[in-house]
């Protein structure tokens, strides 16, 4: 008998992960509201040895097992290691972890990972605790937080693009891009494309065109164009908008985890005839949720203009 059909039944679940900053305990706290109301049984368990202030009621804290301030006093490490040494730690302590999850059978569970984003792009040991997680039966779907501001500097999208793409192929789950803090967009500046540009990732060469302008960028084209290609030539990378505050805005991010995970497919709930259509052909595009989300930035930023010339 293998170790996974040992674990018993099958569990479902989020590990949310992305930057520093990008929202992901907010997240956790506005998904868990908002699948507890849809009569979900939902779990938050904090992964993030650093995270000593949690906003909502936790069902497990790695800070039973080990926290990033001892582990700095006691062996000299700063932040980035040790981190790194947290999660090497919690590797090496699986058994702790699965000792704990055993009472969370018949919850969905979201893990709120830490913002280290090495620890998804090459470091081993969070991908190997995940790795753990799929043999005792969790059915685990990466959601990728990415400050929807980015959107708004053509090399930071192109960054944002690359590390998202790295993290897809190194963390090896089912895998949502989101671009969250949505409702904050319009103070970060305009757009240069509509906002499905960035969430399809459309043809990325007007993107490399638009940095061409700029004198900085100017000289690395030619760098610009390849890491494109790479981006394009995978055809991976897609985002889907997230504002916390907006119950449709939280349905999509839902029904395209749900989808990746496999929870759409089981008898959890009564499922509608569009989920199963959508999880049919493999496409949602969330076209309604992202033209809502750029009919509101247009509005703002029209209201903006009027504002500016009555000021003239």
């Amino acid at each position: 008998m293998s170790e996974g059909s040992r674990g018993g039944s099958l569990a479902f679940g989020q590990v949310v992960i992305g930057p520093p900053g990008s929202g992901k305990t907010t997240y956790c706290h506005a998904m868990r509201e908002f699948l507890s109301r849809l009569g979900r049984s939902v779990a938050v368990v904090n992964l993030d040895p650093a995270n000593e202030t949690l906003p909502h009621p936790c069902a497990l804290d790695i800070a039973e097992l080990v926290t990033l301030a001892d582990v700095m006093a006691s062996l000299g490490l700063g932040p980035n290691g040790g981190l790194i040494y947290c999660m090497e730690y919690l590797e090496a302590n699986a058994d702790w972890l699965r000792e704990r999850l055993q009472g969370l059978r018949g919850h969905y569970v979201l893990f709120d990972c830490p913002g280290q984003v090495e620890l998804y792009t090459h470091h081993s040991a969070l991908k190997n605790v995940f790795a753990q997680l799929a043999k005792w039966n969790f059915r685990l779907a990466a959601v990728h937080l990415v400050d929807s501001h980015y959107c708004t500097d053509p090399g930071k999208f192109i960054s944002v693009l690359c590390t998202s793409l790295s993290t897809m192929l190194h963390v090896e789950l089912p895998h949502i891009n989101v671009l969250s803090k949505m409702d904050l967009i319009e103070q970060y500046g305009k757009l240069a494309f509509n906002l499905d540009y960035y969430t399809e990732v459309l043809d990325l060469s007007y993107l490399v065109d638009h940095l061409a302008s700029d004198p900085f960028f100017r000289n690395f084209r030619r760098l610009n164009e390849k890491l494109v290609e790479v981006i394009q030539d995978y055809s991976l990378v897609s985002f889907v908008p997230l504002n916390v505050q907006d119950k449709q805005s939280m349905r999509q991010v839902m029904q395209a985890v749900d989808k990746a995970n496999g929870y759409s497919f089981g008898d959890q709930e009564q499922r509608s005839l569009e989920a199963l259509m959508s999880a049919a052909v493999g496409a949602d595009f969330h076209f309604a949720s992202t033209l809502a989300v750029q009919e509101k930035y247009v509005q703002s930023q029209d209201k903006a203009v009027e504002e500016e010339v009555m000021d003239l």
